[in-house]
């Protein structure tokens, strides 16, 4: 006897309309970022006649000779990888153990203070103030201010202690009876135990201190030994808005047989790209931890 099959046309015309959306989104998405590289990779005076798309007309190496030759780039970028390894590591773990300590129900003061690190999501000192408390701690024209001020996040604690609540107690309290301290238990249980969630915070610690520049601008504008790679974007693209003469320069120069030049729009996307790239690289390697450590860590039963 033959089976008929039946095509439910309801879910296919559903799936292709779904499918037809994801990809102009990913459209949408991507051509900013990839015409911005285009543009990098082209020569500057033929990007300035426009109708650059997602592939350079004029492939050049100029634009990021000229902005890599400089050294105050290479020291900003020195600063920026030194931030966002230490800040990530510390505040990671720093806010781990905090996680863990809160988790604890034997903890008399844990309710309290929970409620303390709950307390400052919503009431913020401003801005003299913490300028003021920063200075008066000494870490004005400090490397390690990009450091210290961050250690815990609020936001990261509960995130981690919702996570460490979901872990069997039975664990930990197996681990006592063999006599296990409380350092031993989370080195060796709790820490492997929440690789998941502590991915995900660190990515997204990673990420706020590579992007950060306005503290730099706040407390370490005066030394440029502190200066930071966004801090440098920010300026360039200033300056790269006030070049309003640039352009006429740049053709003068390419009229008298100059070679190469370059012109404000070439540097805002060559700049641009520099600082983007890294953290595109890394954030692939960590992105399976997200939906794994968010929603253990922000969902309990």
């Amino acid at each position: 006897m033959i089976k008929k099959t039946y095509v439910n046309w309801e879910n296919i015309i559903i799936d292709l309309f779904v499918y037809i959306i994801l990809i102009v989104l990913i459209i949408v998405t991507l051509y900013p970022f990839l015409n911005t590289l285009a543009i990098s990779f082209n020569d500057a005076l033929d990007s300035s006649k426009g109708g650059i798309h997602l592939w350079p007309r004029k492939f050049t190496l100029y634009n990021y000779r000229t902005l890599l030759a400089r050294k105050q780039i290479f020291q900003a970028s020195l600063t920026s990888v030194a931030r966002t390894v230490l800040s990530t590591f510390l505040c990671t773990f720093s806010t781990a153990m905090v996680a863990y300590t809160l988790s604890r129900k034997e903890f008399v003061l844990r309710k309290f203070i929970s409620f303390v690190y709950v307390l400052t999501m919503y009431i913020d000192g401003g801005l003299v103030p913490t300028y003021f408390l920063i200075r008066s701690l000494g870490l004005t024209n400090n490397f390690w201010v990009y450091v210290l001020p961050g250690l815990v996040s609020a936001f990261n604690l509960i995130v981690i202690r919702t996570y460490i609540n979901g872990l069997p107690d039975s664990l930990i309290e197996s681990a006592r009876v063999d006599g296990a301290g409380e350092f031993m238990i989370f080195f060796k249980i709790i820490l492997p135990l929440c690789k998941p969630v502590l991915a995900t915070i660190a990515l997204f610690v990673a990420v706020d201190n590579w992007n950060a520049w306005f503290d730099t601008f706040l407390y370490n504008s005066a030394n440029p030994q502190l200066s930071t790679l966004q801090y440098e974007l920010m300026k360039v693209l200033q300056s790269a808005n006030t070049m309003t003469g640039s352009l006429m320069q740049a053709l003068s120069q390419a009229a008298a047989g100059t070679a190469h030049t370059i012109t404000p729009r070439s540097i805002r996307a060559t700049m641009t790209i520099i600082v983007t790239v890294p953290i595109v690289i890394v954030y692939p390697f960590l992105q399976k931890y997200f939906v794994h450590g968010l929603t253990i860590g922000g969902v309990k039963e």
